[in-house]
């Protein structure tokens, strides 16, 4: 991938994984339906949730320097499996039906055992105990590293403080990444369960919880396929696949939803003091008014948007807070306010950041007053827009299908919320999608970021199943440039 600067406030799996080619088969269709149909069963399979008794403690994101490319790349709370992968090749049958049918029957039998669910459950649960914030999690990640040990997953720690890179199978630089956030956010959970959050003003609302149960049911997928393999090496092959959790009514349990080109708004913060001069209100004309300046503000920088702005070229500016000290008969000497701006290009939200800073400044100096305006980038850089790459839409659509089934795959319209899976499309091609929870009876689902936010378990087999799937299928459908010199090579 090149070098460059990956703020991580996460922790990271690295998996190099090898990918199946089922012996004497060139029909890759084949073989890409087989492991799909493994997959899916595995992940239900009693095996994959017996790791869910994870002892995972605090989770709190943190933010460090890690060489992955050639541009600060900020990747905040994630899990990554980046799966460096060489071609796995199934050696003992000459039969793909047959070996197809009986490694699906055996799945099959697998993933009807509760045990499996329990494993994947219990991880989603005792990481949701223990929530903790972006920037620490360095007693989730001693957990996390004493499982790879149980697995046998080699792995690299430190990475950023906090970040562990594991590795499964062999392989050189071409590698497929699954990536999962693990964060909680700052919100008290206000949900009365067996497993509610024992941090007070802390909890997993958006999902984090079940993205990391099923990336590590991924790994455990993809290590147990270790076993049945010879390795080779693919060349010139890599790719980014990742998911959030979709908390809506019309995504039910089974589901998928993505669409290709934009899917997610880029996005910004801003912060801005006004400093005027105080006084007593009664006698105004003695005072610099920051209160009056700062209203000025917000009405001008909202005519940004519906005056200056493509009405084709969707954009969003929130004046989220607006703070002014004092009592109600004193007229403070500044007032803060702070809020977000997002667009779907680059060079939009560019121009709408250009534009924040003119208005505020400028607005306050209409009034009497200065004003500072802080993008906080050295912290929080310009979220890009998350662009899904055509030719890995059609990829997700053709393994979705298999996976879930082809009237359970859908389409969806562009959102505003951000994603920083964006920092890592900017590297390589990249597919982001959402998986359904909405349960069969219909119970109501609390939005993300609700203190009443829960997740359904039932759809932690279809993430992990869909990430084994998407990552090896796609190397089983480039196998045609694995072949170095008529070879195949196993260095790592």
């Amino acid at each position: 991938m090149g070098f460059f600067n990956l703020f991580l406030f996460i922790i990271i799996f690295h998996v190099f994984v090898t990918t199946p080619i089922f012996s004497h088969s060139n029909n890759n269709n084949e073989r890409s339906s087989s492991s799909i149909s493994n997959f899916l069963d595995l992940a239900k399979s009693p095996e994959l949730f017996a790791l869910s008794n994870l002892n995972l403690h605090f989770l709190f994101s943190h933010t460090n320097p890690f060489l992955m490319g050639s541009f600060n790349l900020f990747c905040f709370f994630n899990i990554i499996f980046h799966v460096f992968v060489a071609t796995p090749i199934f050696s003992d049958s000459n039969n793909n039906e047959h070996l197809s049918s009986s490694i699906s029957t055996k799945f099959l039998d697998l993933a009807k055992s509760p045990e499996v669910f329990d494993w994947m459950v219990g991880i989603r649960r005792k990481i949701h105990e223990y929530p903790e914030l972006q920037y620490e999690e360095y007693k989730t990640s001693e957990v996390i590293r004493e499982e790879l040990d149980k697995l046998g997953i080699p792995y690299k720690h430190p990475v950023a403080e906090t970040g562990v890179i594991g590795y499964i199978g062999t392989g050189n630089a071409p590698f497929v990444a699954l990536r999962a956030d693990i964060d909680g956010l700052p919100i008290q959970e206000m949900v009365e369960w067996e497993h509610k959050s024992k941090v007070d003003g802390k909890m997993h609302a958006c999902g984090h919880d079940a993205h990391t149960a099923m990336v590590l049911g991924a790994a455990k997928i993809l290590k147990q396929h270790e076993d049945q393999i010879k390795s080779g090496v693919l060349d010139k092959v890599s790719a980014i696949f990742g998911l959030h959790v979709a908390p809506v009514h019309e995504l039910p349990v089974g589901h998928v939803a993505s669409k290709a080109g934009p899917l997610m708004a880029g996005s910004g913060m801003f912060d801005a003091t006004i400093h005027g001069k105080g006084g007593h209100a009664a006698m105004p004309q003695f005072a610099i008014d920051p209160v009056l300046a700062a209203s000025s503000i917000v009405v001008n920088l909202q005519q940004l948007v519906s005056r200056e702005a493509d009405p084709l070229d969707p954009q969003v500016l929130t004046v989220a807070n607006f703070h002014g000290d004092g009592a109600f008969n004193v007229i403070p000497d500044s007032v803060t306010i702070g809020g977000t701006f997002r667009a779907f290009s680059t060079k939009s939200i560019t121009c709408l950041k250009k534009r924040i800073h003119q208005v505020i400044t400028g607005q306050a100096a209409v009034h009497r007053c200065t004003a500072e305006v802080d993008f906080h980038e050295d912290k929080k850089p310009l979220y890009p827009a998350t662009i899904n790459d055509d030719k890995l839409h059609e990829h997700f659509l053709e393994v979705a299908k298999k996976v879930v089934g082809n009237n359970n795959v859908h389409g969806m319209e562009p959102v505003t919320v951000s994603e920083d899976f964006s920092f890592y499309q900017e590297a390589l091609p990249g597919y982001f999608f959402m998986l359904g929870m909405q349960s069969l009876t219909g119970e109501p689902l609390q939005s993300l970021h609700s203190p009443h936010f829960t997740v359904n378990e039932d759809a932690l087999p279809y993430g992990a199943a869909l990430h084994a799937s998407l990552a090896t299928t796609y190397l089983l459908n480039h196998d045609g440039a694995n072949k170095v010199g008529g070879k195949y090579h196993d260095e790592l």
